[in-house]
């Protein structure tokens, strides 16, 4: 039995003393290699944009439907190309991951769902593929066609649900709620998909307590992973009107406490995909340090390690 006192380590490969599930060192430990994520524009909107639910999508979404590092000429090959194209000097022996972004990557019909997901993983590179969605844009037609590719390929579902509180997701014009949460991750994982549940850390008007309530929520299912994103108020978002002054988090150090105290509570079979904030420098309007990401990551890794806490550890007995 893991002892109240004694860390545990994730990855003590190239020096590291990990005291976190990466989804990197999962993939690296089941392909023996680098792995990489190509962001893919699918040419998708969103139902909260056209009408269907709303328009104006969410507020802290950036007009790029937060694929901002997207590709998305059309030619899928072709854009998987340009960005393997890229990275090649850096990993020359990496495998890939096409990861569907931009937008709601499962609001279209099936035949066009299926013919786009599987062109990506023709790609003679790609061993798998990740589908990035909203929780009210999975039906059961949609669930079967995934849960086909799942047996076929390595796969995970991103499902967006940032909040369980209703006054935020109302705030925030989400339209949907956490019940379309539950209801998707649930018919999901009942076919064996691999879900990951973004969540958000410093939407206007959440205390530390909600945002950990939210986490504990996503974390009584059995999913695949997380991403704990930092807000980030971007240029081109409705937040960038309605909330111009907004700043989430006053230091790095209020963060990285935030982080940690949500990462203790998480289990350690979770797989952490993200856990600070990525909006491209020349959006960024707040917090203006967000884009420190290296920093904002080793004050994390350093904090836990002083704390001598790690990945699960205010759940044991």
């Amino acid at each position: 039995m893991q002892k109240s006192d004694a860390p545990l380590i994730f990855d003590t490969s190239e020096g590291q003393q990990l005291r976190i599930n990466t989804i990197n060192t999962f993939l690296k430990n089941k392909f023996n290699c680098k792995v990489v994520k190509l962001s893919i524009d699918g040419g998708f909107t969103c139902p909260n944009r056209d009408g269907t639910k709303g328009t104006g999508g969410c507020l802290f979404c950036s007009s790029t439907g937060s694929g901002d590092m997207a590709d998305g000429s059309g030619d899928i090959i072709a854009d998987l190309n340009n960005q393997i194209k890229l990275l090649s000097a850096k990993w020359p022996e990496a495998r890939y991951i096409a990861y569907f972004q931009s937008h709601t990557n499962t609001y279209a019909p099936v035949d066009v769902l299926r013919s786009k997901f599987y062109k990506a993983l023709e790609h003679p590179d790609v061993i798998g593929i990740a589908i990035a969605t909203r929780p009210d844009c999975i039906t059961d037609e949609i669930a079967d066609l995934l849960a086909e590719i799942n047996r076929n390929t390595f796969m995970w579902v991103e499902l967006g649900l940032q909040t369980i509180h209703p006054a935020t997701m109302d705030e925030m014009n989400l339209c949907y709620t956490a019940d379309d949460y539950d209801n998707a991750a649930d018919t999901l994982i009942s076919r064996g998909i691999p879900v990951v549940t973004h969540l958000i850390l410093g939407l206007p008007g959440e205390s530390q307590t909600m945002m950990l309530e939210s986490v504990k929520h996503v974390c009584r299912k059995k999913i695949f992973g997380m991403k704990l994103h930092m807000f980030n108020l971007v240029k081109g978002s409705a937040m960038e009107k309605l909330y111009s002054d907004y700043v989430p988090f006053t230091s790095i150090d209020e963060y990285v406490d935030l982080v940690i105290s949500a990462i203790e509570i998480i289990p350690p079979e979770i797989t952490l995909h993200r856990i600070s904030g990525d909006a491209p420098r020349s959006t960024l309007i707040a917090p203006e340090w967000s884009y420190k990401k290296r920093t904002i990551l080793n004050g994390i890794h350093r904090t836990m390690r002083e704390r001598n806490t790690w990945q699960g550890k205010k759940l044991l007995p």
